[in-house]
Formats: C-alpha cells, sequence, structure tokens
C-alpha cells in the first residue's frame, strides 16, 4: 500500500527589521480579519438564523479593504487574510459536527501569531524562500534538509511567546514508507515516577523537565509579578519567563520524539491506555507533575508515527483495572493505592505494579485484536463497560 505523507518542516529563522515589521503588521491584519468575519457570522445566526460560509466571508473581506477604516488590510499580502478565513470555516464545520467548541476570538496578547501563505504567495527556490511584499529572502537556518525535490505547497510563518520566528513548509515526503513488519508486540504504562514501563520490563525515566528550571522561572514570575501592567518592564520580563517555558517544552518535545520514534521502529503493535488527562489535571497534588509528564503529547506522536511507518496503536478502555489484575492467574484485587508499587498475589508471585500493568495491558490488546471489543474486565457488577476499544493508527486497505 502507497502512503501519500505530507509533512511539516520547522525551522527558525532570523528577520530583517523591515522583514519582522512586515510580518508583524500582517499578524495584526490576520487577527483582524478573523475577528471580524467571527463577529459577522456570529451575527447573522443570532439575529437571522443565517449560516454564513466561507464565499459569503470572502465577499466581505473584499467590501472591507475598500472602506476607508480597513484600507490597511491592501498594504499585506491577500493570501493569509483569505487563508484565515478558511481557517475559520473549519472551526464551524467542527463546532456543527459537534468535535469541537463554538470558535472563539482571537487576543492580541494571547493567540498564536501566525499567517499562513499558499503557492501563489511565496517563492521558493534553490533554498531561498521569499514572501509575498518582500524584496529579500528569509535568512532561514536550515538545521535539516528538505526531502530530494522537495516543492513546499504552504508556508507557514509565527512567532512564539519567546520572540523566536519559525517558518514552517508542508511538503511531501517519500521518504516516510511502512517499515518491515516484526511482529514485535509491546504494552506501555504511564506514570510519573517512571514516564514509561514497558511490558518487556524496561522502565523509562521521567525526566520532569520542568522541575529543572523551577528556580529560573519562579525568580522569573515573582520578577514579572512585581511589574507595574502595561510598563516597558513588564514586557521585558515576560519575555524571560516565556523563554524558559519554551527551554522546558523544547527538552519535552525532543525527548518525546526520541523515544516514540524507537517505539515505533522497535514493535508492530503498540498498546496504550486511554487515558482522560483532561480530568486527571483536576487533581491539584498532581496537576503539574501530569502536565511535565505530557502523556496526551506522547500519544499523538506515536499514532501519527505509527500511521506513517503502517505500525498499529492499540487504546485500551480507561476502565480495565490493568494495575489491579495479576497478570499470571488473573486474580483482581479489591484494592491498589497509588503508594503501593510492589504487591504479592494469592498465587505466590509478586509484581511490580507498573510491569504487572504493562504485561496486563499487552494481553487486553492483543486480546481485542482476535475477539473484538467484547472482552470485559473482570468486576463485580453485571454488564459493565467494555474493557478495551480498538483503536487502529491506520486505515486497513
Amino acid at each position: 500500500m502507497t502512503i501519500h505523507v505530507k509533512r511539516a518542516f520547522k525551522y527558525r529563522f532570523c528577520p530583517t527589521d523591515a522583514q519582522a515589521a512586515e510580518l508583524s503588521r500582517t499578524f495584526g491584519c490576520v487577527r483582524k480579519v478573523y475577528n471580524m468575519a467571527l463577529a459577522a457570522r456570529t451575527e447573522a445566526w443570532v439575529t437571522r438564523q443565517e449560516r454564513v460560509n466561507y464565499n459569503a466571508t470572502s465577499a466581505m473581506l473584499t467590501a472591507w479593504k475598500k472602506t476607508g477604516e480597513l484600507a490597511y488590510l491592501n498594504e499585506v499580502s491577500s493570501v493569509p487574510l483569505q487563508q484565515t478565513l478558511r481557517h475559520l470555516q473549519t472551526a464551524f464545520t467542527h463546532f456543527f459536527g459537534k468535535r469541537a467548541k463554538y470558535p472563539r476570538f482571537k487576543s492580541r496578547k494571547k493567540s498564536r501569531r501566525s499567517a499562513e501563505y499558499t503557492t501563489s504567495a511565496f517563492r521558493f527556490r534553490d533554498g531561498a524562500l521569499t514572501l509575498a511584499k518582500m524584496t529579500e529572502p528569509l535568512a532561514v537556518v536550515w538545521s535539516r534538509p528538505l526531502p530530494e525535490g522537495a516543492k513546499p505547497s504552504t508556508v507557514t510563518v509565527s512567532q512564539d511567546a519567546a520572540g523566536r520566528w519559525f517558518v514552517s513548509l508542508l511538503c511531501d515526503d517519500p521518504g516516510v514508507k511502512p517499515l518491515p513488519e516484526n511482529g514485535n508486540a509491546v504494552g506501555i504504562d504511564v506514570g510519573l515516577e517512571h514516564l514509561l514501563t514497558l511490558s518487556t520490563g524496561e522502565k523509562i525515566a521521567n525526566p520532569r523537565h520542568e522541575r529543572r528550571d523551577w528556580a529560573a522561572l519562579a525568580k522569573a514570575q515573582r520578577c514579572l509579578a512585581k511589574k507595574e501592567k502595561g510598563s516597558a518592564n513588564r514586557a521585558r520580563v515576560r519575555l524571560k519567563v516565556a523563554k524558559v517555558h519554551a527551554r522546558i517544552a523544547d527538552r519535552r518535545r525532543d525527548m518525546l520524539h526520541k523515544i516514540t520514534t524507537r517505539l515505533v521502529r522497535e514493535n508492530q503493535t503498540i498498546v496504550i491506555e486511554d487515558l482522560t488527562v483532561r480530568n486527571m489535571v483536576k487533581n491539584h497534588r498532581l496537576a503539574r507533575a501530569i502536565s511535565d509528564a505530557a502523556w496526551s503529547e506522547f500519544r499523538s506522536m506515536l499514532e501519527y508515527k505509527a500511521q506513517w511507518y503502517g505500525r498499529e496503536v492499540i487504546a485500551v478502555d480507561r476502565w480495565f483495572p490493568s494495575s489491579k489484575l495479576c497478570s499470571a492467574c488473573g486474580t483482581l484485587q479489591d484494592r491498589m493505592p497509588l503508594n503501593v508499587r510492589a504487591w504479592t498475589c494469592g498465587c505466590g508471585i509478586t509484581h511490580d505494579r507498573d510491569v504487572n500493568a504493562a504485561h496486563n495491558l499487552l494481553a487486553a490488546g492483543l486480546a481485542v485484536t482476535v475477539c473484538g471489543a467484547g472482552v470485559r474486565p473482570q468486576r463485580s457488577t453485571p454488564g459493565g463497560r467494555s474493557a478495551t476499544k480498538q483503536k487502529p493508527s491506520r486505515r486497513e486497505p
């Protein structure tokens, strides 16, 4: 089966003063158009029960550019403005499909600063990228090469809270191909003491990236709290706080990429637990540690890489008692507090809590591929929830 993968390659770049001013102006216009279109669509629905689509908002944009107070929209490239209307249309599609909440207005201070350019608004030749309304190419730091003969279809320019500039090039990557099948299967139990525990017995330590920078982060945040809102000093210190957060996020993302790539390369089937992290972080004693572990990001990376390389990811239902179930005899314990890290079953076998959970997850995941979703956990109440639910990361041909 041939897989065509569109992959985004992200690089840092250093804009000139003129380029930074042009991009900042574009970000502002993109935000303005998005908010005006969202307000128009909301008003049309509330007052007239009328759904306004992309074509209507595009006609509105043309009219806005002809007014005196919005004439500045003509000073930037029209492509990012049209793209933000398409993004708004996508947001409404997800909302009406009950896959997302109602679209929200973009904030000048909190929303992501970005602009998307299609092929008509940029030129990419001999490793030089030039955007519309600019006379010279961007000084991109090519930290890794693009695929041979790659032709970007979309370029997204963004600036993060730490003031760093990034450009993301979306193009086909012919180097992404299904890996040879090896028949290996592994169960993975996530945790806080150890980030991952594999059914093979291997434990991957939790580096606790945020804890390494707690002192620097706390100092910067205390200094920020003392600055007057709206002052230049507050903006300067806010940048320091953002740089600490960016350093933490970069280390975390780098580690997760290395782990997930290794797991996908080594195993044909990967079984994980279907955790609801959004509910788990409501526990205020563990919320910070759970957020730092980034379980959701780990699962997201695992799933899309498995889809790229022809692997399979199975998510076991969160109600499956993986920690309380003996992987040898199947006996279900009544209670298993979090402070119990090792326990002895009535059959005489002593279990490491996390390794035992990984074994049970692997067994349940393999069972559901054979028996379907009818496998149920050992629970006292009849007709309980399905123990596992199969979430394959790729579609069958």
